[in-house]
């Protein structure tokens, strides 16, 4: 993989668990399972191509919707694979971050993440945010509300020259950098509600292919795709050119 134009930060919707082990005859919780390994592939393979931010919208605010022996599944193996890998985590140098509602994940869950959390936060290689019980209108909406709160107390005493970059600081992905790509496995074409505040300008990269089979020749087929793509930002491409020059 060439380091020419790598993206900084790849967000990635991991898409197509339950519809892979039903193509396969079995239990929705075996895909659960088998998407685990994908994690684990992608995390290796970003690390690997230089990618410095991975984020994984790993449980959604609409999935507590789900069957509840489901979501049951889904917690457990949450803790299976924050015990099973941190030691792997650790030697890659990853730094593991969590987004959301974390106050609403069962207390296991909360007790082995905030470990994970604190074990790898002086680690300097790729930042893993997990986006858990996570939903972004929910984000921003909770953003209004921290803001309102600042300002009625005074901490923000002037709305005038209050900005977008200000407006960040109050969602649950400041001081991490927007997502240069997105990618959504499963063959669907949609955002879910996930990012949709820092998605504003990044470059979305859908594959026809379950999360479970998701490979590391998949991630760089999606990277080599963004290197081939003007990111104008709003400009001309005749502008992009001139101030390259």
């Amino acid at each position: 993989m060439s380091d020419e134009q790598v993206p900084t930060h790849v967000a990635i919707i991991m898409d197509g668990n339950g519809r892979w082990a039903k193509s396969r005859g079995l239990e929705r919780w075996e895909g659960h399972r088998a998407g685990v390994d994908a994690v684990k592939r992608t995390v290796r393979a970003c690390g690997e191509a230089g990618v410095r931010y991975l984020t994984l919208y790993t449980f959604s605010i609409e999935n507590w919707n789900r069957p509840r022996e489901e979501v049951d599944v889904l917690m457990g193996l949450m803790v299976d694979a924050i015990v099973a890998e941190t030691d792997e985590l650790m030697a890659q140098r990853v730094r593991v971050k969590a987004i959301g509602n974390l106050g609403a994940l069962p207390a296991a869950v909360r007790e082995k993440l905030g470990g994970l959390v604190e074990r790898t936060a002086g680690n300097g290689g790729l930042t893993l945010v997990l986006a858990l019980s996570y939903g972004s209108k929910w984000e921003i909406v909770e953003a209004a509300k921290r803001l309102a709160q600042d300002y009625a107390e005074g901490k923000v005493a002037d709305l005038s020259g209050f900005g977008e970059a200000d407006f960040a600081g109050y969602l649950t992905t400041a001081g991490i950098p927007d997502p240069d790509l997105l990618i959504r496995t499963s063959g669907e074409c949609r955002l879910s509600n996930f990012l949709l505040w820092q998605l504003a300008y990044t470059e979305l990269f859908f594959i026809d292919k379950f999360w479970p089979d998701f490979e590391k020749d998949d991630l760089y087929l999606a990277i080599r795709n963004f290197q081939k793509r003007e990111r104008r930002f709003g400009k001309t491409g005749e502008q992009l050119k001139s101030e390259n020059r």
